[in-house]
């Protein structure tokens, strides 16, 4: 099987700077030892004006079989009928693929100590594979290479050409023309020639996710096929891809924030929350008392308490919780029998993935777990999967969002996904000083990028209503101090024309006030 990879140049860029990024002389001929035959690099034409450079796998196809012997899916694909003839030292494949990254694994990288400054540079670069099997035909190949910026000619290859009435075959003679990065060109060839095939030569392992995101990085998130290219490189493992495409969301929702995945990925707590909200801790209590016990009710149940009352009120059967972190409220809600359906949704898949654990979703009745579901998404950006419930729920989730974001997720929620019903909790930063463990000036916990006073709270909720369509109702949760207020204040959103009768009226208040 054969590549050559193309470029120009000119006597003050000239093309044979192309052996410097590739880490390969063009005076001379190289060869490689692989796991299934030899890999040979050599520059058919090398000067200033044009560079060529061309890998021609030569694969042993008795050892391509006994390697597959006894390995199951772990062969090539025409290895389990132990068949000695076949495509795969001619069609480019995965071999083609593992060839590729190892002979130019420094290239793949980017990574270039001699000419440092050629890696970012982008060149006019022509490639050309002579068979390509193409499950999909040449369309597929345009869908696959066209949005990375290349110009794509992919040609049937005919089944003989001495019988044209038999009809072309699956492979394709592939030209990609495109001005890339050398290893942007690399790492599209060795994610896509495989995905291409629809096969893998060898048994595909957990670790194969780490390879197609570290290959895919920088493109794969916004590719408008990711499904089919990360269900096809992971040989269609359901596992495999799952897990790969909650790790590309993650990607594509930092990159769309423009900030780093372990920013977003961040709902589980390390432990660094502050005692002021932690359901824990003796202080957290929100000055109430478990009657008959003498044991301080943490504030986070008597909110999730205050929750549940508010929605049984409104008489909500599907409720989504929005920034469920690690599902402490999906579990109460479950409790309930009254809400039919449970959705739980956050962007961090650390977070869900320790939600999924308590709520014991693996060992779940069936019954039950037609009644719950956890989707990874962003509270930022409007989600089809959102409309139609009765409610939702913000807990504490707004004082998390910075101040500039805070319209995107009101659109999302109440211009978008418009339930009936919208529960929004958040600290009322004036009981702060009723916190001895909490130093003044702090916030309750270091991912708040802000708390509000209760006017402050009640000026946005009133606003938010207005534009929206809403008319909101304000509750305190945990003892209303008669100076500073309560430590959480919860607002009750009711959509306009909707009949919600009182949907706080069996939520403990010392206080209320409604904007119609």
């Amino acid at each position: 099987m054969f590549l050559t990879i193309g470029t120009t140049g000119t006597p003050q860029r000239p093309a044979s700077d192309l052996g410097f990024l590739l880490h390969k002389h063009p005076g001379k001929a190289q060869s490689y030892a692989t796991s299934h035959g030899t890999a040979q690099v050599f520059y058919p034409e090398a000067g200033d004006e044009r560079c060529t450079v061309a890998l021609l796998l030569e694969v042993d196809p008795v050892a391509l079989v006994r390697r597959g012997q006894g390995k199951g899916r772990g062969g090539a694909p025409d290895a389990a009928l132990a068949s000695y003839v076949n495509d795969r030292p001619y069609a480019a494949s995965s071999l083609l693929a593992v060839a590729l990254s190892g002979v130019f694994s420094t290239a793949m990288k980017g990574q270039c100590k001699a000419r440092p400054e050629l890696t970012d540079q982008v060149w006019p670069l022509t490639v050309e594979v002579p068979v390509l099997p193409a499950r999909g035909g040449a369309a597929l190949v345009h869908r696959l290479f066209a949005p990375l910026g290349w110009e794509v000619t992919a040609e049937p290859v005919a089944l003989d050409p001495e019988f044209p009435e038999w009809g072309e075959s699956r492979y394709v003679r592939l030209v990609l023309r495109g001005e890339l990065r050398l290893a942007d060109a690399l790492r599209h060839l060795y994610v896509l020639l495989p995905v291409l095939d629809d096969a893998k030569h060898y048994w595909v392992s957990p670790d194969e996710v780490d390879k197609l995101l570290r290959a895919g990085d920088g493109w794969l998130a916004g590719h408008p096929d990711h499904e089919l290219i990360t269900s096809r490189y992971l040989a269609r493992r359901r596992g495999l891809t799952r897990t790969a495409m909650e790790r590309l969301e993650l990607v594509r929702l930092a990159e769309a924030d423009d900030s780093e995945v372990e920013a977003i990925d961040n709902a589980v707590d390390d432990g660094s929350e502050d005692s002021a909200d932690s359901e824990d801790t003796a202080d957290a209590t929100g000055g109430a008392d478990t009657a008959g016990e003498g044991r301080p009710v943490p504030l986070a149940r008597q909110r999730r308490e205050a929750i549940v009352a508010a929605l049984r009120a409104a008489g909500a059967g599907r409720v989504l919780d929005l920034g469920c972190g690690q599902g402490q409220l999906v579990q109460t809600l479950l409790a309930e029998p009254a809400f039919t359906q449970v959705t739980g949704v956050d962007v961090s898949m650390r977070a869900l993935t320790v939600a999924a654990r308590r709520l014991r979703l693996d060992r779940m009745g069936e019954r039950q777990a037609a009644r719950v579901q956890l989707l990874q998404g962003s509270l930022t950006y409007t989600d089809t999967r959102l409309a139609g419930y009765d409610a939702a729920v913000l807990s504490e989730v707004i004082e998390h969002l910075d101040l500039p974001r805070l319209p995107a997720l009101e659109y999302a929620v109440f211009g978008a996904a418009r339930p009936a019903t919208v529960l929004v909790t958040t600290p009322n930063v004036e009981y702060n000083v009723r916190w001895e463990t909490l130093p003044a000036g702090h916030v309750r916990h270091t991912d708040h990028r802000f708390e509000w006073t209760r006017a402050e709270f009640r000026a946005w909720a009133h606003a938010v209503a207005e534009r929206h369509g809403y008319g909101v109702e304000f509750t305190p949760v945990g003892l209303d101090d008669p100076e500073v207020g309560p430590p959480t204040q919860m607002a009750v959103f009711s959509r306009r024309g909707e009949s919600a009768a009182n949907p706080t009226a069996a939520v403990p208040t010392t206080s209320k006030e409604t904007v119609a």
